[in-house]
């Protein structure tokens, strides 16, 4: 089956995404955001992001069918995160589409949620088909991953991840900091404007020489928020007012400085010319200034899907699960549940045996 139909289930988070895709085509991308219920926490809540999700996965599913203008009926698979992601918040979306494969006797997809994020690069319309290898950057709330890519359903290799805190954390901790709402991200862009983001210099974690040898492709911002708590506290004491604008400049500045650069490291070490940016975090506007200008003085070429696809979604999923479907895997059985910590090597889960299963999707 060249071209699937396949409703994708995406609930990593505080997003109930569901996406139906036709092959490489997307054909709806809804979201269900739970994030202003997060927000007077100043993070996500575990808790109410899965109770959010059940209250909106029925009318989440009804608005992505109505968009698509397809049927239950009309599928030929349903997909579903797996996992990395909050436990009960996988559970939620996981039961779901276990229930609506079974009811539609269609076949079922538990994939990898950072692999969908490569995934969405698909789904472009009118985009130059995605090449490999390729080095990929993740960057959301919870994860910050650079992954080397050698084939979508096949192979790929986690280079480096966050050791503490992800980007999106430190965003988020460092807007508490300095009184910004929370998302942190959007929040320190805005602050940034007018900054000077060479007024402080924030360290870059694991960038020295020695912590190179052990983490080069890894990262951690842990320490980055704690400096940035450490200046104001310092300069608090002295009775001097904060510039705002260029601690967050600054930071960001740092943030992005060790991303970008741990990265394009990447391409240079394995010889890939390509790099792909995805994930929430990528919707930071200096980022994307950095990564490109930098990349283009490499000689490395930068795919960055559209940012309605770069946050968690249930389109990419779909997508991810389209490619396995052409690629010919068999589906998953229903042996399965949510991973947390579910490892990036790990593209699908619990593919059915494929001498038991026949022929699969066709079978």
């Amino acid at each position: 089956m060249s071209e699937p139909l396949v409703l994708g289930i995406e609930t990593s988070c505080d997003e109930t995404g569901i996406g139906i895709v036709r092959g490489r085509t997307l054909l709806s991308n809804t979201i269900a955001s739970s994030m202003d219920e997060h927000a007077r926490y100043g993070g996500v809540v575990p808790e109410v992001a899965a109770r959010a999700h059940l209250e909106e996965m029925q009318p989440a599913i009804d608005r992505a069918l109505a968009e698509a203008q397809v049927r239950l009926e009309d599928l030929d698979a349903v997909a579903v995160t797996s996992g990395p992601g909050l436990a009960g918040a996988l559970m939620v979306g996981i039961g779901a589409a276990k229930g609506l494969a079974v009811s539609l006797g269609k076949p079922l997809y538990a994939v990898n949620h950072l692999v969908g994020h490569i995934a969405a690069d698909i789904l472009t319309p009118d985009s130059v088909p995605l090449e490999y290898p390729t080095i990929a950057l993740l960057v959301s709330g919870g994860h910050t991953s650079l992954l080397h890519v050698r084939d979508l359903t096949t192979d790929v290799e986690l280079l480096g991840e966050t050791v503490d805190d992800a980007a999106g954390e430190a965003f988020d901790k460092v807007a508490r900091i300095l009184g910004l709402p929370y998302p942190g991200g959007p929040e320190i862009d805005r602050a940034a404007v007018g900054g000077d983001p060479a007024a402080i210099r924030f360290p870059r974690g694991l960038s020295r020489a020695s912590d190179l040898e052990k983490h080069r492709y890894d990262f951690s911002f842990s320490g980055l928020k704690t400096a940035v708590a450490r200046w104001i506290e310092r300069e608090q004491a002295a009775g001097n007012p904060i510039p705002v604008a260029d601690v967050a400049a600054s930071f960001r500045e740092a943030v992005v400085d060790v991303l970008v650069t741990k990265a394009l490291a990447a391409c240079v070490d394995r010889g890939v010319p390509r790099l792909l940016l995805g994930g929430g975090v990528i919707a930071n506007r200096r980022l994307r200034e950095v990564a490109l200008a930098r990349a283009a003085e490499a000689g490395v070429t930068v795919r960055i899907p559209p940012l309605s696809l770069c946050t968690d979604n249930g389109a990419m999923i779909a997508g991810l699960a389209a490619e396995l479907i052409a690629s010919g895997r068999q589906p998953s059985t229903l042996a399965f549940g949510a991973d947390s910590t579910l490892p990036v090597t790990e593209i699908q889960v619990a593919e059915r045996d494929a001498v038991a299963a026949g022929t699969g999707v066709g079978g």
